[in-house]
């Protein structure tokens, strides 16, 4: 009761913990455009296809690499 008296009211509580963001990544648009050059593939030929393939594997690599080395930048309470 008294830790409710000391803050003004409507105020909220102090977080207890951090909020993990993840850092901007130029790689779901990329991502995105190996998909469509796949998709597009379909109907103009087997270039497209291959090379969105391309596009796509590598950024689902280079996604995963980037996520778990943020995931091991974290605290293990976390």
């Amino acid at each position: 009761m008294a830790e409710e008296l000391d803050q003004p009211e409507g105020a909220l509580p102090q977080p207890t913990e951090e909020i993990h963001l993840p850092d901007p990544s130029y790689l779901p648009p990329v991502m995105a455009l190996g998909i469509t050059l796949m998709i597009t593939g379909i109907v103009i030929g087997l270039p497209f296809v291959i090379v969105g393939a391309i596009i796509f594997i590598i950024t689902l690599v280079r996604w995963i690499r980037q996520t778990r080395e943020e995931m091991g930048q974290l605290p293990l309470d976390h």
